[in-house]
């Protein structure tokens, strides 16, 4: 659609005329341009949906069911489900002519080298705090640029940042954001990542799995139509919690780990975090694991959980219904 700005001027006209919602969809690869030309010249007459790639219910819907480090390498755009594309052929394919090209002209970047050192950058920090002044002197450029270069890429939803929980719990917690990919194969690729094999051994393999998680409660979020309200929690002290679900003033802790094996000190952090917080219940573990249990008052469930988790109006109540394990 940038390509063709002119049209909606026609769609202006069209949408008064007919007075009908839900006629026209619009869509764009340039994201900051394309919602700012909406914007001004359908003020009124658009609503703009976030769609991310696939998300782990959609695909068993379509019985299409993988492990941990399937999903990890093959990522979710619907492509490589609909054609049977490789993974490693369409992120390298899908970098080299939107990100390599389209991104860069939207900054008008001269050191092509240095973009790319910084995309692989970003990608090997993952669940990590967003650090320019250090991230400059590794790509060489300053950070006020790393920072511009970065709104790009989230403007066009290639990555996205996680932001702390601060609201009520005093001065000493971190306020700086975390980064993490829109897609989890695009990650996996940019860390070099060949096949599902490879992910496992991968010392970003973690992370990865951190980022897949957070970006199954986003698109649970965004499919039903809500504000992500997702943050995470860590104080001076070390306490840190991986995702916050905010839902009015009561807050939802989970906590994320990349094992199969079930381990009761998981939950030591979640447990800190609901002494520390009076209005925080519904705490959750999730991993790779099979085994639903509830200890004490923190519940453990699979990953392919998520969406069941956060996406509801209501969190889904987990303590209840689950096998009590007892140590």
């Amino acid at each position: 659609m940038q390509r063709v700005p002119e049209l909606l001027s026609y769609l202006q006209v069209l949408a008064d005329e007919e007075k009908q919602n839900g006629g026209y969809i619009l869509i764009g690869s340039h994201q900051p341009k394309f919602k700012a030309e909406v914007s001004q010249s359908l003020a009124g007459r658009a609503a703009f949906l976030t769609l991310l790639p696939l998300s782990i219910v959609e695909l068993a819907a379509a019985n299409i069911v993988y492990d941990r480090d399937e999903y990890i390498y093959q990522g979710f755009f619907p492509r490589i489900y609909d054609e049977n594309v490789t993974p490693t052929l369409l992120y390298r394919n899908y970098y080299q002519t939107y990100v390599e090209r389209d991104v860069r002209q939207m900054i008008n970047i001269g050191n092509q080298r240095a973009f790319e050192i910084f995309v692989r950058l970003l990608a090997g920090r993952i669940g990590q705090l967003v650090n320019f002044s250090a991230l400059a002197g590794e790509v060489g450029v300053s950070a006020p640029t790393l920072s511009a270069w970065f709104s790009v890429l989230e403007a066009s939803h290639l990555v996205f940042r996680l932001p702390p929980y601060f609201r009520n719990l005093g001065k000493r917690l971190v306020k700086t954001p975390k980064v993490y990919f829109t897609d989890v194969g695009l990650a996996a690729y940019l860390l070099g990542i060949q096949s599902p094999e490879q992910v496992f051994q991968h010392p970003q393999f973690g992370g990865l799995f951190e980022n897949m998680v957070v970006l199954e409660a986003l698109k649970a979020r965004c499919n039903a139509g809500k504000d992500p309200d997702l943050y995470f929690f860590r104080d001076a002290h070390g306490l840190e919690v991986d995702l916050l679900l905010a839902q009015g003033q009561r807050l939802t802790p989970i906590e994320i780990k990349a094992t199969r094996t079930f381990a009761p000190e998981f939950g030591n952090n979640l447990q800190s975090f609901l002494r520390l917080v009076d209005n925080a219940d519904n705490a959750t573990l999730l991993y790779a694991g099979t085994l639903k249990t509830r200890l004490a008052n923190v519940a453990f469930l699979n990953f392919a959980e998520t969406a069941a988790l956060v996406g509801a109006d209501h969190c889904l109540t987990v303590s209840q219904g689950l096998p009590e394990t007892r140590t």
